[in-house]
Formats: C-alpha cells, structure tokens, sequence
C-alpha cells in the first residue's frame, strides 16, 4: 500500500548498525492484548515515547536503553545484520486463498507468528470452508486486518482491492518483541535500495531474524525482553 501522502519520513537500515528513523516519525510502545488463553485479540493503547524529528531504534538486540540504540552493536563481537530478505513485491509471493465473498492473500514470508490469525478453534484457513456465513466472514476479516506483518490481507474476492487498516505514518514498538512500521513509511536498506512500501510491516529487533531486517518470530525462541 503506498503512503497516503509523499512525505521524507522513512526508517534507514544501517550497515551492521541501527534503523535511523527520518522525518518526524512518531514513536509508541504498545503490547498484544491476549485472552485467558493466550490468544491474541487486539493491542495495547499506544504509549507515545517522546524524540526528536530523527532518532536511532536498536536492531542488535543489545542495547541497555532499548528500543534506542546505544552502539552495542559495535561490541565484541560486533553485530553483523546481514539483510536477507526478499526484494520483490509481496503480491508476487503471496498465494491466493479463496472463500465465500472472500479472499485470502498469503506471504508466508512475512510471518512474525504474531498469532492473530487463528485461535484455539480454527485457523482463516480453515474458517474460509464456512466463509458463507456472514458472522465467520466478519471474523476472518477482522482476524486478517490484525495481522501486524501484513502476511496477511484480505479482499471480497481475487484481485480486488485489499482491505486495509487506516493507519497514520507511525511506528510502535512491542513489548518484548518487533518494531511495527504502519502507515505506509520507506524501509531503505543498507545499500540504498528500498523495500517495497507497504502499510503494515514489522522490523526485527531482537537481532536474529532469519528474514532481516523483517521479524520472522525469532525473538520468542530467543527470549528477546526489553530489559
């Protein structure tokens, strides 16, 4: 999804460094809200963490002022941060998954195992079988648009435009877990070259994502904290 309006704000990936944010991007900390299960549902509020028009996010994992960078990353041994992922748009990726009066659109590259996309019943996957009900198609919807990678998007049918969130250019960091880049916001990486822009992504920050700079669910084998 292309950003709303053209604007200079953007998140630069630095070589074996940090993400240098530009532009005035406004910084929260949030966290999933989960059932008595452990099923995520929703998020936290937004916390608005106060910085200036440009500011340096942690991606190492070792930073003592987390989610800022504080140069750990140059300690022995130094961190490398390699970017690995894809470059290509999603929509190449992404397989299609079709219900009733529903789609389904697939990165599986994308995944953060963030869990919004099922609970202990059943996965979209799954409730795309009984999509001709109203209330499962509502449900699938709403479990899609959680999705806070964008692995998943949805759409009344293939090749229809995709149903989004409205989200303002922001970032919000999770507890213990990735930076979430709303809004249609620029990844540049390290050599210059930018991702393809879209309106729900989520960096690493734990430092070990095997699809860097994008999270890949790592940190929680990891157990990455904000501490």
């Amino acid at each position: 999804m292309p950003p709303k309006d053209e604007t200079s704000a953007e998140i630069q990936v630095t070589p074996a460094g940090p993400y240098q944010v530009v532009g005035g991007l406004p910084l929260s900390r949030t966290a999933q809200d989960e059932t008595e299960f452990g099923e995520p549902i929703g998020y936290a509020p937004l916390e608005p963490v106060e910085t200036g028009s440009s500011y340096r996010l942690c991606r190492c994992g070792r930073s003592g002022t987390k989610p800022f960078c504080d140069d750990s990353h140059a300690l022995d041994p130094p961190f490398r941060g390699s970017e690995v992922a894809d470059r290509g748009p999603r929509a190449a990726r992404a397989q299609t998954f079709e219900g009733e009066g529903i789609a389904i659109t697939d990165d599986k590259r994308l995944c953060s195992n963030a869990g919004y996309c099922g609970d202990r019943f059943a996965h979209v996957w799954e409730m795309l079988a009984d999509s001709a009900d109203p209330q499962v198609r509502e449900r699938i919807r709403t479990m899609v648009r959680l999705c806070p990678s964008g692995r998943l998007a949805s759409s009344p049918a293939p090749g229809e435009a995709e149903d989004e969130p409205a989200y303002e250019p922001e970032i919000a960091v999770f507890r213990d877990g990735p930076i979430w880049v709303r809004g249609g916001v620029r990844v540049v990486g390290a050599d210059g070259r930018p991702y393809e822009t879209r309106n729900r992504v989520l960096l690493c920050r734990c430092g070990h994502s095997r699809n860097r700079p994008f999270c890949d669910g790592t940190h929680k084998m990891v157990g990455f904290t904000d501490d």
